[in-house]
């Protein structure tokens, strides 16, 4: 198996990643020339309260939208994802989180304010806008350096109340900023606490607003380490019968049974169970990047629906409007029969229901327009559309990396070489685990065998590794000699280093042993530090750590 920085590494994340690129640019041009101008004509972004899409929206990276009541775990299962806290946490049993928080990849750790948030050009958050100043107080960025955010973004949402004086005083309408996400996201996290499973007014809501993204949901029972075996089988039966009260669709919501966060388990009666529900959770963060291509083409899909529908909606309108007089007369009696005129352009142009808007909020939006001033229909539009969907789109899907990946071979795909995967935390599930199964989400530093304490470092210095054109994964004696003499150091101190890190002995440098060098002079040149006679075992990489114990143990069998 090649390693994560061999070429053959490189060569298939670039592959894929050029391929993904290719079809996210191949969606604009479709996008912008043949479907903007239908939903400009027909007003699509007024009748469905959707702005027009931008270029940064097809590029933007996957998003995982969490959502829960207050004090079930959302913030700390982000910290556990991430394995670190980030910029602007706030972790309670109270409602703490009283804002949306964006999560960002970036070389600082800094709090972005909303408004910077919307009108920034290379984030696809500009339609947040029209929920007013009160929301865009209580939106914020939050920016760090973490290979979790290289491959998503991630939305923490406000704690749900059950309060009407706190849910009318939010500012804002929470459901459709909900929604709003929802929409964009690739993935939607309901959590839920074992001890608190009741279904606030407001949580339906937002339930509700979910509909037509059920195939992102998946719930998670969350703390479920409290509770016995016993409780948790009678926990796990109710959740299942309040979910399938709350949504509508008839198939069962996946939900994942654990503890996610950082501290050891209560009660280890469950702890297989939990470990395995967590290696299934993290397959399916795994492969939101692949999935991710797959889901913009997908929204798109139902996007073109939407609008083929309502352009043969709009224009049946327009064709029934008088020439002369009575035209409001008119109006108001299309808008009071509409449920009658959605059913005959359903029959008539052989369309599905689920493509047309809802009925109450469609009549409202009806009665601001005058029917006269609509856009009739137009054929060549609805063509362009159908030759999108029946050519245009499975040509884009069959540009894809194969399904038939498995997600471990799509993992190590999708996420670009020094995005190293992660174990479980070790110790959590009261035992080591032998069997590592690939994340894309960084190391945890809970993992004793395999907590590296220069990842971060490692993650800061992979492009400066590759701009010194290393060959077949090493640098050569010369640019690794280079590299070491540009610091300044003395020649003594340099050969000390030299050995240190070059713990191979071939006199290369693969990328490991390069990062523990420039740390070492780091902490000489910055710091002042001592040169340590061995490596401290933190400092050991992970791909090393049986090379050094194998010479430490020759050398004491050679005394």
């Amino acid at each position: 198996m090649a390693s994560s920085g061999s070429p053959e590494r490189h060569a298939g994340a670039n592959e894929v990643s050029d391929r993904t690129a290719q079809v996210a640019a191949r969606l604009k041009q479709i996008y912008k020339k043949y479907v903007y101008p239908v939903e400009k004509k027909y007003q699509y972004d007024f009748f469905f309260e959707s702005p027009f899409l931008s270029d940064v929206e097809f590029d933007a990276k996957p998003q995982v939208l969490l959502v829960g009541q207050y004090s079930v775990g959302k913030t700390s299962f982000i910290r556990y994802l991430l394995g670190r806290n980030f910029p602007g946490q706030r972790i309670g049993p109270e409602p703490t989180t009283d804002r949306f928080t964006v999560l960002l990849n970036g070389p600082e750790e800094r709090t972005i304010p909303g408004n910077a948030l919307s009108v920034h050009p290379d984030l696809p958050f500009k339609g947040l806008e029209r929920f007013g100043v009160n929301f865009l107080s209580r939106l914020e960025g939050s920016q760090l350096s973490s290979s979790v955010l290289r491959s998503v973004t991630l939305v923490d949402t406000p704690g749900i109340l059950s309060g009407e004086k706190q849910r009318t005083n939010r500012g804002y309408d929470f459901t459709k900023v909900v929604a709003w996400f929802a929409e964009k996201a690739d993935l939607i996290i309901l959590l839920f606490d074992a001890h608190k499973l009741d279904i606030s007014d407001e949580l339906k809501g937002a339930i509700d607003v979910l509909k037509g993204h059920e195939d992102k949901i998946r719930c998670i029972l969350n703390k479920a380490d409290q509770i016995d075996r016993q409780q948790l089988m009678r926990v796990y039966g109710a959740l299942l019968w309040s979910l399938g009260k709350t949504m509508s669709s008839p198939e069962v919501a996946r939900v994942y049974v654990g503890s996610f966060w950082q501290e050891p388990l209560k009660s280890m009666d469950n702890a297989a169970l939990f470990e395995m529900e967590e290696r299934d959770l993290m397959k399916d963060l795994a492969v939101l990047p692949r999935q991710s291509a797959v889901r913009k083409i997908n929204e798109l899909v139902k996007r073109i629906r939407k609008v083929k529908t309502l352009a043969y909606i709009v224009g049946h309108l327009k064709s029934q409007m008088p020439t002369l007089m009575g035209k409001e007369k008119k109006q108001q009696k299309l808008i009071q029969d509409l449920p009658n005129v959605f059913r005959s352009i359903l029959k008539k142009y052989n369309l599905a229901a689920g493509d047309f808007p809802e009925i109450q909020s469609f009549a409202a939006k009806l009665q601001e327009v005058k029917f006269q001033e609509l856009a009739p229909l137009n054929q060549k539009y609805i063509d362009d559309l159908e030759r999108v969907l029946t050519d245009e789109i499975p040509q884009l899907m069959s540009q894809l990396p194969s399904e038939r990946d498995s997600p471990e071979t799509l993992c190590n795909k999708m996420t670009s070489p020094e995005n190293m995967p992660i174990p479980k935390a070790a110790g959590k599930f009261g035992k080591k685990d032998d069997h590592y199964e690939g994340n894309p989400f960084g190391y945890d530093e809970t993992d004793q065998e395999r907590y590296w304490a220069l990842q971060d470092s490692a993650d800061r210095l992979k492009n400066s590794y590759l701009q010194l054109g290393p060959e077949g994964g090493y640098l050569s004696t010369e640019k690794a000699r280079d590299v070491l003499l540009r610091t300044g150091l003395e020649k003594d101190q340099l050969r000390q280093i030299w050995n240190l890190s070059d713990m191979d002995r071939d006199g290369l440098f693969d990328f490991d042993e390069y990062v523990v060098a420039m740390f070492l002079c780091d902490a000489v040149v910055q710091k002042g530090r001592p040169i340590p006679s061995e490596l401290p075992a933190s400092v050991v990489p992970p791909s090393k750590r049986e090379l050094l114990s194998a010479r430490k143990q020759s050398a004491f069998d050679g005394e």
